[in-house]
């Protein structure tokens, strides 16, 4: 019989501001003990390498606005806004836009990607690495952080079949 409640989490994107959405509902559903699957697909399984290289594409969110630590004539969190036929034309713009977001989040105390990571391993989520996904982009098991279990649909299903909350991310 089933006691805990269980969480089961598609991550199908990999770009910086998509990684956080898993990790951190994983990792809150944990600290509430719940039971946690998360199934890394496409784009999301890089978000299991030991080193993550996520970055921000601004070009697919029109709506994020991007506020400025400090602007050049000094006002605080300066808002810039960027429309998308610059933001995809600016060379550049997607490391800057990657190295603002890194230094907001930290500036406002939200963990990385990384700690959150490490969080839900700790906490005993279960990472799934979709074994099609490596197949058809060619990763190796060796290329994920320890802990990944590699499996396909079939893999996810069955845990999912039993969740009370199943999102995609």
């Amino acid at each position: 019989m089933k006691t805990n409640k269980r969480l089961a989490i598609i991550a199908s994107k990999g770009t910086l501001d998509w990684a956080y959405p898993p990790f951190i509902l994983a990792s809150t559903a944990a600290a509430m003990n719940m039971e946690v699957g998360v199934f890394f697909t496409f784009y999301g399984l890089t978000l299991l390498n030991k080193k993550i290289e996520a970055k921000v594409a601004p070009q697919t969110n029109p709506a994020m606005p991007m506020k400025m630590p400090l602007d050049p004539q000094g006002f605080q969190n300066a808002e810039w806004p960027i429309p998308n036929i610059l933001a995809n034309n600016i060379p550049g713009y997607e490391s800057v836009a990657t190295s603002l977001m890194k230094k907001t989040f930290a500036n406002k105390g939200v963990a990385t990607i990384e700690e959150l990571r490490e969080m839900c391993v700790e906490s005993g989520v279960k990472l799934i690495g979709c074994q099609m996904t490596m197949d058809v982009f060619g990763f190796e098991a060796d290329q994920f952080i320890e802990g990944v279990e590699i499996g396909g649909a079939a893999t996810f299903l069955e845990f999912a079949s039993d969740a009370d909350i199943s999102l995609f991310v």
